[in-house]
């Protein structure tokens, strides 16, 4: 049986990490409140240093380390936020601080972990790879290895943000956390479970990685390849978090890509706030269940902000193109001098603006005379799409949506 966690190993947690890290904001988003029909407050752990909250677990492990462990140093294996937190940490505590990450992670990543003092190895093609030469490390040079989740002190590190969640809005009545490998609910289940016996903790999982849903409930969700909430795309979740969770989470609820997608989107728009796929994850699960959440008061944690900047343009543009903001649409019209001209007049009055003009005349199957033209335009929503098409078709154009 693991030690437990307990709230007291995360109020120690806290005051080690007073002036080490940031207290973030917990504060409630009216909109968005608006829109699901719930009370929602939110957690701006992606205002952190290294923009996620990985940086308490880090952070309280590091404060804990013998002088002998000090000196020698430590190693953890992530490609992700957590490389970043301990690197940055183990910088602002003068510890040396080697990180393993995979082959394949992007150079963005890699030199920003370097940026903060640690000494980066590329090795393996798959995390569990760079996981096991991280332990390999561990032992050849003694350092102490430094897990993503699966750790009591780096749980408890987690959780001291639910002591500050509580704190700020002592009458909350749910908290919905994205779960990976169960480091962050794992914490914020145990303190605030011990502080306010009858609050509601309910995890979140993408159905592309339901590994925790699958260890606590025994069902056999298939596991997918890849999420853009790749900060909870866990294998395995870890032993003591997996206990936690069987002990003390009220329930996990799976979200798909799309649901992420939207709520990252929205976030974005209406908080101005920038959130990668798995800092979305506990807004994704109100937007897909709303009737669970209805009418209580709802703390969500804004995990992480770190999102590859291509990534977070093509989640935009389908967003738009979701939104009908952005459509595609063919006309169809005699091929003669001018035809082209007064299809874009026709879409100009009526308040489209054009992205992209493409004529085609060989690849279609309409008479020889007849030219097909597919246009993307930027327009205000499905109603102003419909009504582009009614000032095309008043104009003698065939015109539809593609």
């Amino acid at each position: 049986m693991p030690d437990m966690i307990t709230l007291q190993d995360i109020q120690e947690a806290a005051s080690r990490l007073q002036g080490q890290v940031l207290e973030t904001p917990c504060v409630e988003s009216r909109t968005l409140s608006q829109i699901v029909g719930a009370q929602v407050f939110l957690k701006f752990e992606n205002l952190q240093f290294t923009a996620s909250f990985k940086e308490r677990g880090a952070c309280n492990k590091l404060a804990q380390l013998t002088p002998e462990e000090r000196a020698r140093g430590v190693v953890a294996m992530s490609a992700g936020n957590h490389a970043q937190g301990v690197a940055y940490h183990a910088q602002r505590l003068g510890l040396r601080a080697v990180i393993v990450m995979p082959r394949f992670t992007p150079g963005v990543k890699v030199e920003r972990t370097r940026g903060f003092g640690a000494e980066v190895v590329l090795h393996g093609d798959t995390l569990e790879e760079a996981r096991a030469h991280a332990y390999q490390l561990a032992d050849a040079q003694g350092l102490t290895f430094v897990h993503p989740y699966d750790d009591e002190a780096i749980a408890a590190g987690q959780g001291t943000l639910a002591l500050e969640m509580l704190r700020a809005q002592p009458d909350l009545d749910s908290l919905v956390i994205s779960v990976g490998g169960g480091g962050l609910i794992a914490g914020v289940a145990t303190a605030a479970k011990a502080l306010k016996p009858g609050i509601e903790v309910v995890g979140v999982q993408t159905l592309r990685f339901p590994s925790m849903v699958n260890a606590v409930q025994g069902t056999q969700h298939p596991m997918g390849s890849s999420t853009i909430a790749e900060g909870i795309a866990v294998g395995t979740p870890g032993r003591i978090t997996q206990e936690v969770v069987a002990r003390l989470v009220d329930e996990l609820l799976l979200v798909d890509e799309g649901d992420i997608e939207q709520a990252l989107l929205m976030l974005l728009e209406i908080e101005k706030t920038l959130v990668e796929g798995a800092g979305a994850a506990g807004l994704a699960a109100l937007i897909r269940h709303p009737e669970r959440f209805h009418g209580k008061k709802v703390g969500l944690v804004l995990s992480g902000g770190n999102i590859d900047p291509l990534l977070l343009a093509a989640i935009i543009e389908r967003g738009m193109v979701r939104s009908g903001r952005l459509a595609r649409i063919r006309v169809s019209a005699r091929d003669v001098p001018g035809a082209l001209a007064r299809i874009t007049a026709t879409l100009a009055d009526a308040g489209a603006n054009i992205e992209e003009v493409h004529h085609q005349r060989a690849f279609t199957m309409l008479a020889a005379q007849n030219v097909e033209i597919e246009l993307v335009l930027q327009t205000r929503g499905h109603a102003h799409v419909q009504e582009l098409l009614g000032h095309l078709h008043g104009a003698g154009m065939s015109a539809s949506r593609m």
